[in-house]
């Protein structure tokens, strides 16, 4: 069994884009394969992991869902041995120019992002950050030879290798979602040493950051009793201090809003206040823009839950979150699960909290 930070590492060495998840999916399957009784891939590409629980059948089934895909660019054309690049996901191209990348043509090719020189650019625009359609990828190919490797829709991802800061503080471009996978596995790896009634479904999905397709087809196959999405959130940063974002190091977040059923908020708060884990309480007054979006909807509706991880820099190659607060999500999930009475959703109601 490896060692946690290490294997969030690994995620954050491995690509994955939105729709081609292969490399990651293959990391995560390594880890999962001891930690539960069945595995498999879905018709889209997720990952499903059961750990059978301890009740006699028919046992109640929790849904542990997060997205392992990640944000990059795609090639759109090629002009005089350069790469034209659209995003896949929401990308910011102010932190683009200098990255270094890796062009998944006919073979895998390092690359760097670059821009024109600011003298080339319209008198209006100079000084101004380059849009993305004025980047370029050089691979230091001449122009013959990246014709024969790279076409027209292959993906480009970034290169940055993970970083560990002071303070136990970890950064790396796929921080979102693959802290939250990490989660999961941490939560795995507890319940070996735990009883719990319910089933288990870990499930990494896929194209959360395009069209949520892992998210809304394998409830579906699954039909979990409950449900509950794990992602990163905005964490406090330079310029970014209001309520909107969250301490790193003070815990996950909980979610509340609509994408969010009360009782299972509730409970889960309850084993957070019981245990001493902190946490933080997260409003989503709307889209909580997490795999719950979908879970919650899937066939006749699932009670669903977000849990998130405060992240700096979301969606650039320096994405950071404090490992401790990946820690304390798995350390409450799996004592959450331990605790869930097979009754439990039979007993509740949409309205039935009135804190939170």
């Amino acid at each position: 069994m490896i060692e946690l930070k290490t294997f969030l590492k690994d995620l954050l060495s491995l690509p994955g884009l939105s729709g081609n998840e292969g490399p990651v999916r293959e990391r995560i399957a390594q880890e999962w394969r001891p930690l539960v009784d069945e595995l498999y891939v879905s018709k889209v590409g997720s990952l499903h992991g059961l750990r059978r629980g301890h009740g006699p059948e028919q046992r109640p089934r929790i849904l542990l869902a997060a997205h392992m895909d990640a944000v990059g660019m795609m090639v759109t054309g090629v002009v005089d041995g350069f790469l034209r690049l659209t995003e896949v996901g929401g990308l910011d191209p102010r932190i683009l120019p200098g990255q270094p990348v890796t062009v998944h043509g006919r073979r895998d090719v390092p690359g760097l992002i670059v821009q024109p020189p600011d003298r080339l650019l319209s008198p209006e625009r100079n000084g101004s950050p380059a849009k993305l359609g004025d980047l370029l990828v050089d691979t230091g190919l001449l122009p013959d030879e990246v014709g024969r490797l790279v076409r027209t829709g292959d993906l480009v991802s970034y290169a940055q290798p993970p970083l560990e800061l002071s303070g136990d503080v970890i950064s790396g471009h796929t921080q979102d979602n693959r802290a939250s996978v990490t989660a999961i596995t941490a939560c795995l790896q507890e319940l070996q040493h735990m009883e719990h009634a319910w089933d288990v479904w870990a499930v990494a999905t896929t194209q959360e950051e395009e069209t949520f397709a892992g998210a809304y087809t394998s409830p579906w196959e699954i039909r979990p009793d409950i449900a509950i999405a794990l992602d990163v959130t905005f964490a406090k940063g330079p310029n970014s201090t209001d309520y909107r974002t969250y301490d790193m190091n003070k815990g996950p977040t909980l979610g509340w809003g609509p994408n969010v059923h009360p009782a299972i908020h509730q409970a889960i708060k309850a084993a957070a206040e019981k245990l001493d884990i902190p946490f933080q309480i997260e409003p989503m007054p709307r889209h909580s823009g997490t795999d719950a979006f979908a879970l919650q909807v899937v066939a006749e509706g699932i009670p669903t839950m977000v849990i998130g991880i405060p992240l700096r820099y979301m969606h650039t190659p320096v994405e950071s979150v404090s490992f401790k607060d990946i820690e304390r999500a798995g350390h409450l999930l799996a004592e959450f699960i331990a605790r869930l009475e097979p009754d439990f959703t039979k007993n509740i109601r949409w309205d039935e909290p009135d804190e939170h």
